[in-house]
């Protein structure tokens, strides 16, 4: 929609883009948070399991479904707005300045959630919605910072897309990411808690 609405104003289509993306992820963390503990993205979920607060197996169920969600959501916004329902991106995205980017994005997002978790629980879905809609525009990326949605936006050629060439390489980016968001977070949480 942002696309279409925008004509060729790219700066327009991102920022439909980002206020669309930041306002559902906070509706989404509040009314799923209660039922799923808010998992929608693989590196998070795998941090959790590092961390011990969520089973290798439900990390991986959560992971396959988080994926399984994603390309559903493409799928079912190709027809929503008439497209080509399968389709493949051609909307290139590589390079060091990209991946760095997704790492930046991932570990941005990693410390956003342990952290206001940690000081104000109530407050995460807001955090992590106005992370997001941030990162859209700090980050080179314009902010993916989850591997399933690197995965599923592969399946769009729209503003939103990635070529499916570029995708796993931001998947590596964002695992990076979020092992040393886990690495630098875990750190400083626990030397604060023995403060």
């Amino acid at each position: 929609m942002a696309e279409h609405l925008a004509g060729s104003n790219i700066a327009l289509a991102l920022l439909g883009n980002t206020l669309a993306t930041g306002a559902i992820l906070i509706v989404l963390v509040l009314a799923l948070g209660p039922i799923s503990g808010a998992h929608f993205n693989p590196a998070v979920s795998v941090v959790l399991a590092l961390r011990r607060e969520l089973t290798a197996r439900l990390c991986l169920w959560y992971a396959g479904s988080q994926m399984a969600g994603a390309i559903v959501g493409v799928l079912l916004a190709h027809a929503m707005f008439e497209q080509p329902v399968i389709q493949l991106s051609t909307t290139v995205r590589a390079g060091p300045g990209q991946w760095l980017a997704e790492s930046v994005a991932t570990f941005g997002l990693i410390g956003t959630i342990l952290c206001t978790a940690k000081s104000r629980p109530a407050s995460v879905a807001y955090a992590v919605g106005l992370y997001i809609a941030a990162a859209y525009w700090f980050t080179s990326s314009t902010s993916f910072a989850n591997p399933a949605v690197a995965a599923a936006r592969s399946l769009s050629d729209t503003f939103a897309g990635i070529h499916p060439a570029n995708a796993p390489a931001f998947v590596v980016a964002e695992f990076a990411g979020a092992y040393a968001a886990f690495l630098f977070f875990g750190w400083l949480l626990e030397s604060r808690t023995e403060r």
